[in-house]
């Protein structure tokens, strides 16, 4: 096996450039420079039913690295997942891969999703989804922290609760494995010297005597942060200390109307705050902001949110952080250490049925949804400000915090770590997915498995009872016309047919099937023997020719 998986690949889910940019699209960007880095010269493999996707796969990862080379595994093949051992998943869609892989067989090869928002209906479907699909304990389902975890957890026992109540509380549960492993950065694009600090503030137009706090991300008050409460902070703290204080808010905005609410609402709540807007999509205005801000601070307050990559892009710019007490931020930011977490509150349980009921029955969409609740999130002001005037006063205190956050960066979320841990849990599910093949009692329940998922059966099984009878082994063929090979000729190329060339026969078997026929009508198990081609290769052939009136059935 090798060292690296097969990776799903879709542009949608790795490019930077798409139009609506994402932390989703940030991670998979910044996972497939990882799996650069990481490959042992070996090389990478995109698996995606669409060539054109290959193609940028292929040249995506030489943008990365000239010498890395890509092949491309059609959706179709498998048998060269078998070969690799792993696929990766960029989302948490184990459920739906490990319903297809049941064509090659459940010990085929292992899967390995990722989780990224867990609010979403669809992803909270993925995650459910796992009780009743074909996964195994050689598959795995990536948190990226424990908060996900929780989560996880919290969806999978609902569940179980659920099937218990519905047929039983026998019901046999498998699950995949669940490790706990962060989201990786590249700590050497945040190493920034005194002249990177000096050319990014000019280029801001920022003094030496402003204190430039630094927010980064996506500018959401409803999908990822709320900024009223940096706002009035940012404000008292600057009325408190008599300190000059800028806030630089690097990222984009959905709309227009957003974009307003965010100006607005910087000029409102905080009048004696520089406020400067920069568009994080640009590298080299993501750059200065890293490289000329003082203090982080992110108080994300979003139920989509999971991770949060910009503390720890922000610790290994060497900034000591504020964030809010939430989630991911849980385990990445040392509170006291590398910067401070400020406590958060939210209501306790039952109170957000209308809100659940309200999104499941489509009144709101997800978006109105997050915001919804994201106004019923709040957290500690007085800590706030006490935490942010420390920061503001104490130049040699977020040098201290800086220099800690730096290191444990580069230690814990660098992805040359990150990667290894991928590695190593490829290794282990191979080592579960070759005992299982050995164990007796794994092969008899491996053997006894559906070959395809049961809502996804041959069509010719589920509508079998649509005609007046099935071509079988034994049905006659007649060929109807002398000609026939010419005229299946002159048919493939008309749009009447031409559209369905993944089903239409090659002219070499249309030409030994009408060989055999030009003497007498034959069986098709006859047919087959005499042609010398697969008796369902034939079934199919003849369907087609008997559609075209080449052929005809008794």
């Amino acid at each position: 096996m090798s060292l690296n998986a097969a990776i799903l690949f879709e542009p949608d889910a790795y490019l930077l450039s798409e139009p609506k940019l994402m932390g989703r699209q940030a991670a998979g960007n910044s996972f497939l420079r990882a799996a650069v880095a990481g490959r042992n010269e070996q090389t990478l493999y995109a698996y995606t039913p669409h060539q054109k996707s290959a193609a940028v796969f292929a040249k995506l990862i030489q943008t990365i690295e000239s010498t890395a080379t890509a092949q491309w595994i059609p959706a179709d093949r498998l048998d060269l997942l078998s070969q690799i051992g792993t696929l990766y998943l960029p989302g948490p869609g184990v459920d739906a891969a490990a319903k297809l892989r049941l064509r090659a067989g459940s010990a085929a090869y292992s899967l390995v999703g990722v989780t990224h928002t867990t609010a979403s209906h669809r992803a909270m479907d993925a995650i459910t989804g796992l009780l009743s699909a074909p996964v195994m304990p050689w598959d795995a389902l990536i948190c990226t922290s424990t908060a996900v975890l929780e989560t996880v957890k919290r969806l999978l026992n609902a569940e179980i609760e659920t099937l218990r109540w519905r047929f039983g509380s026998d019901i046999q549960i498998t699950l995949p494995q669940l490790p706990v492993i962060p989201l990786g950065i590249h700590c050497d694009d945040f190493d920034f010297t005194t002249d990177n600090r000096a050319a990014a503030r000019k280029a801001f137009n920022i003094g030496d005597d402003e204190i430039v706090l630094v927010f980064v991300g996506r500018l959401s008050f409803h999908a990822k942060a709320h900024p009223h409460a940096m706002y009035l902070a940012a404000q008292e703290v600057a009325k408190k200390t008599g300190k000059k204080i800028t806030l630089l808010q690097c990222g984009w905005f959905g709309n227009d109307a957003i974009q307003a609410s965010f100006v607005n609402g910087a000029a409102h709540y905080a009048p004696d705050v520089r406020a400067l807007f920069v568009d994080g999509r640009i590298p080299e205005s993501a750059r200065y902001s890293w490289a000329g801000a003082d203090i982080f601070i992110s108080l994300s307050d979003n139920i989509q949110e999971t991770f949060g990559i910009t503390p720890i892009e922000a610790m290994a710019a060497g900034l000591p952080v504020i964030v809010s007490d939430w989630n991911g931020y849980k385990d990445t930011i040392r509170d006291g250490v590398d910067g401070f977490r400020i406590p958060t509150f939210m209501p306790p349980p039952n109170l957000g049925e209308n809100f659940a009921k309200a999104h499941e029955i489509e009144m709101v969409n997800y978006d109105i949804y997050c915001g919804l609740i994201c106004q019923t999130i709040s957290m500690s002001m007085v800590a706030l400000v006490e935490k942010l005037t420390i920061l503001v006063e104490n130049p040699d205190l977020r040098q201290k915090m800086g220099h800690a956050g730096k290191t444990r960066a580069k230690t814990q979320f660098d992805w040359r770590g990150i990667y290894a841990q991928y590695q190593t849990l490829y290794a282990e599910l191979q080592t579960l997915r070759h005992a299982a093949q050995q164990n007796e009692t794994w092969q008899t329940k491996l053997n006894a498995a559906p070959r395809s998922a049961v809502n996804r059966l041959d069509p010719f099984y589920s509508f079998g009872h649509y005609p007046t009878k099935l071509i079988q082994p034994q049905t006659i063929v007649a060929l109807h016309v002398n000609n026939a090979l010419e005229n299946y000729a002159a048919l493939i190329k008309n749009p009447l047919f031409n559209y369905a060339t993944h089903v239409l026969p090659s002219e070499t078997v249309v030409e030994k099937i009408v060989a055999k026929l030009n003497t007498q009508p034959l069986t098709l198990n006859a047919l087959s023997q005499q042609s010398e081609i697969d008796l369902g290769e034939t079934v199919l052939a003849v369907a087609v020719l008997t559609k075209m009136d080449l052929v005809r059935l008794t």
